[in-house]
């Protein structure tokens, strides 16, 4: 048998309860910034004419430049 401390059990079992809640928030945090981080960067463009960049969450695939009026792509189609 295993001689183990009354103190060290406790550790140990607060260590343990501890990294079991903590690591799957850490995880879905994570992902969650990852997703957020990916929308805002679908959400900048960049003027092909003027090379203006400004931010239009509106439009996926054709943007107009607020400053030149130029109608703007997506590259790769939107994907």
């Amino acid at each position: 048998m295993i001689r183990l401390e009354f103190e060290i059990a406790v550790f140990l079992y607060l260590l343990i309860a501890i990294f079991g809640f903590l690591t799957p928030w850490l995880v879905f945090s994570k992902t969650r910034v990852r997703a957020k981080r990916s929308a805002q960067l679908e959400s900048i463009w960049q003027c092909s004419i003027c090379t203006y960049i400004y931010v239009d969450s509106k439009n996926k695939i054709l943007s107009i430049c607020p400053r030149c009026g130029s109608y703007n792509e997506r590259e790769g189609g939107g994907h």
